[in-house]
C-alpha cells in the first residue's frame, strides 16, 4: 500500500488563501491529506472556526494535520507564556481533528537565545513536559519539526528526554542541509520517531566560501528521494507524506571551512555526518532552471513580482506532486479518481 500523499499549505503561502479555499484546492489535486501550516485565515485561531474546518475536511475526505510555530522561550520570564501558547495549539489541533500538533524550537540557530545547545534542549524538555497532560487529554501528539537549529542526534535527545508517549518528530527533508546534515542521515536517525513526513528538495554544491544550499521543486535537487522514501517505508510506514516545496529564495552559503562557525554553532557536531554532507555537495551543482527569486524572509514581495511568485508557488507545488506520484509512487486517491 503506497503512502498517503498530501500538500503542505505553506508551499502556496503567497496566495493568502483562507482555510476553506486551501481545503478545496487540496481536494481538486486529488490529495489524500492536507497540512495546514501558518494559516493566513483571519479566523485561524478562533475556536468557533475549528469545527467548521474539521467538518469540511471530512466532507472532502482529507486527512488533516496542523500546528503552530516556535515554542522555545527566549528568556525565563517567557516560559509560562510559551507553555500557554503550546497548550492553545494543542486544543486547536484536537478541534480540527489533527492527531498531531506541529511545533519547533526556533527558526534557526541564529534565532536561539544565548547559551549552549544543551541548555536549549533542557528548556524545551521543560516546556514539553508542562503540556503533557493537555496533549494526552486531547489525544494529540506534539510533533517537533526538524528545522535549522539542531542536528538529528540532538532531536533524539530532545524526544527521549521529553517522553515518546506524547512527543515525536515532524520530519522535514529540506531543513537538515542548513545544519550541514545529509537528509538521508536525518531520516535514518529520526524515522522511528516520525509522526509526519514532509518532502522538500535542495541543490547542495561546493562554493568557494563553503557549501551552498537552495530549495528547489521536488525531484530537481541533489537528494535521492527514492532512497528517502524507501527508508521511510521501513522506519515510519504509518505516516502521511506531504509535498512541501519552498522555492523562490536565493542560495545560502554555509561557511563550513570557517573554524569560528564550528565553534559557535556546532561544537558537538559529528565528523562522520559532516563527511556524508560534503560527499552530497560534491555530487551537486547550482540550480539551472528558471526561478523567480523574490520570496525573501523578512521582506515583502514587491508588487511587480507578486503575481509571478504566486504562479511559481502553485506550479512548483503541482510539479512536485507529479514527481511524488509518478516517480516515487506516493498517494492513493489520484489512482482511482
Amino acid at each position: 500500500m503506497p503512502f498517503p500523499l498530501g500538500i503542505n499549505t505553506y508551499s502556496v503561502r503567497a496566495m493568502r488563501w483562507h482555510d476553506a479555499r486551501l481545503l478545496d484546492y487540496a481536494a481538486s489535486l486529488k490529495c489524500d491529506a492536507i497540512f495546514l501550516q501558518d494559516s493566513p485565515d483571519p479566523d485561524a485561531q478562533n475556536p468557533a472556526h475549528w469545527p467548521i474546518v474539521k467538518r469540511r475536511a471530512e466532507e472532502l475526505g482529507l486527512h488533516l494535520e496542523t500546528g503552530g510555530g516556535a515554542t522555545l522561550p527566549r528568556t525565563p520570564e517567557q516560559f509560562e507564556e510559551r507553555v500557554a501558547y503550546l497548550k492553545g495549539q494543542i486544543r486547536r489541533a484536537a478541534a480540527l481533528g489533527s492527531p498531531i500538533v506541529r511545533t519547533l524550537t526556533a527558526s534557526d540557530r541564529y534565532a536561539l537565545p544565548p547559551g549552549p545547545t544543551e541548555q536549549h534542549i533542557a528548556t524545551m524538555v521543560r516546556v514539553l513536559k508542562a503540556v503533557r497532560n493537555e496533549a494526552i487529554d486531547h489525544q494529540v501528539k506534539v510533533a517537533i519539526e526538524v528545522h535549522k537549529e539542531l542536528q538529528a542526534w540532538e532531536f533524539v535527545e530532545l524526544v527521549k528526554e521529553a517522553g515518546r508517549d506524547f512527543v515525536g518528530i515532524y520530519l522535514d527533508t529540506g531543513n537538515p542541509v542548513f545544519v550541514m546534515e545529509h537528509p538521508l542521515t536525518t531520516v535514518e536517525t529520526l524515522g522511528k520517531y516520525a509522526l509526519t513526513l514532509h518532502l522538500r528538495d535542495s541543490v547542495v554544491y561546493e562554493h568557494p566560501k563553503g557549501i551552498a544550499v537552495q530549495w528547489v521543486p521536488l525531484g530537481e535537487g541533489t537528494v535521492d528521494f527514492k532512497e528517502i522514501v524507501a527508508t521511510a517505508g521501513k522506519l515510519c510506514p504509518h505516516v502521511h507524506i506531504y509535498a512541501k516545496p519552498i522555492t523562490g529564495r536565493p542560495p545560502v552559503v554555509i561557511p563550513v571551512w570557517d573554524e569560528a562557525h564550528w565553534k559557535k554553532w556546532f561544537p558537538r557536531a559529528r565528523s562522520a555526518d559532516f563527511a556524508r554532507f560534503v560527499s552530497l555537495a560534491k555530487q551537486g551543482a547550482p540550480y539551472a532552471r528558471p526561478m523567480v527569486v523574490e520570496d525573501l524572509q523578512g521582506r515583502a514581495t514587491p508588487p511587480e513580482f507578486a503575481e509571478a511568485v504566486q504562479f511559481q508557488q502553485r506550479e512548483h507545488l503541482e510539479r512536485s506532486l507529479r514527481y511524488a506520484r509518478e516517480t516515487l509512487g506516493l498517494g492513493r486517491r489520484w489512482r482511482t479518481a
